[in-house]
């Protein structure tokens, strides 16, 4: 980095790249020009810290940047909005090798395009830590945004996407247990595959009420939907098992329920659905929505933390547990 120097390095992770039809101006001027064709726009921001969220010696560069722009773009989707463009701040150390943010920019990239969306531009700065901060915008086409407030007593709650695969993958690194046995496990953790699809051609159908992703643990992120709606939500423990995932947690000595109710970062989504539609595909029914508050398992509280907490306690990770 000190020696390529700041302008060359732009020059460098923008070269070759080809903007999305909703980024009318991409770098190279004061601010880029993104499209909001119903004059609204959906806008978010997440940032990642390393050894607070990543760590370099247990995932690539290329996987962080993957990572980074896909938490996100799960943020987006979670509103009913499809992704139409990113904003990505970076900070590094002036001896941060190249190869560490070409990799970073190849991921971005991937991950953006996976999204339907690109990079409209950002800003590099020097700094102790390797530091990556996200904006992403989204377009709601014309539609009401989906929140969390719209749960109703009697809805059916469903996910899409794979829980608790993530917390496995960072109960095995933090174990130092990494093996060719883990592998689905491990990657999970290090890139998350948020089901984007799932969401947006489910936009089609009428009958999604309260929507999140899954980032801080089901428990957590229902519980985000149950206090913002007023109403409680019992899951059923059956439907949320996962035969694969209990075989991985008995050779960890693990309990696969608590990845999959509190891990949290595999970013699937969970929505609440009117209990007269049928779920698209993709979804699973593992709940319902019923007067008064909370979320229970089987009709019983789950002890314990409900998932990750920034400046808590229980369920946050130290700096040699990166979340």
């Amino acid at each position: 980095m000190r020696e390529l120097g700041e302008f060359a390095l732009i020059e460098r992770i923008n070269r070759g790249r080809v903007q999305a039809a909703s980024v009318l101006l991409g770098p190279g001027d004061d601010a880029a020009l993104v499209a909001a064709p119903d004059g609204r726009f959906v806008v978010t921001t997440d940032m990642l810290v390393q050894d607070r969220h990543f760590r370099l010696d247990w995932s690539s560069p290329e996987d962080i940047g993957r990572k980074a722009i896909a938490q996100n773009a799960a943020d987006v989707v979670a509103m009913g909005a499809w992704p139409s463009a990113f904003v990505v701040a970076l900070g590094c150390p002036a001896d941060t090798p190249l190869d560490v943010i070409d990799g970073l920019t190849e991921g971005m990239w991937a991950e953006a395009r996976r999204a339907g969306a690109s990079i409209a531009g950002g800003d590099l700065v020097r700094s102790r830590d390797l530091v990556i901060s996200v904006t992403a915008f989204g377009d709601l086409r014309g539609r009401a945004a989906i929140t969390r407030a719209g749960a109703r007593v009697g809805d059916t709650v469903a996910v899409a996407g794979r829980l608790g695969w993530s917390g496995a993958g960072l109960a095995i690194l933090t174990a130092g247990a990494e093996s060719g046995e883990f592998a689905e496990a491990l990657a999970a953790h290090r890139v998350p595959q948020p089901p984007y699809p799932a969401v947006l051609d489910a936009l089609e159908v009428t009958g999604l009420n309260a929507l999140t992703d899954v980032s801080d643990g089901l428990l957590a992120d229902l519980g985000h939907i149950a206090q913002s709606s007023s109403v409680a939500i019992d899951l059923d423990s059956a439907a949320l098992r996962d035969p694969a995932l209990e075989q991985l947690a008995a050779r960890m000595d693990a309990d696969a329920a608590q990845w999959i109710l509190t891990g949290g970062e595999d970013h699937a989504f969970a929505g609440t659905w009117s209990p007269d539609c049928d779920l698209p595909a993709g979804w699973v029914r593992i709940g319902r929505v019923c007067a008064g508050q909370g979320v229970t398992v089987d009709g019983a509280p789950r002890p314990g933390s409900a998932g990750w907490e920034s400046f808590g306690g229980a369920g946050s990770a130290g700096a040699s547990q990166p979340r």
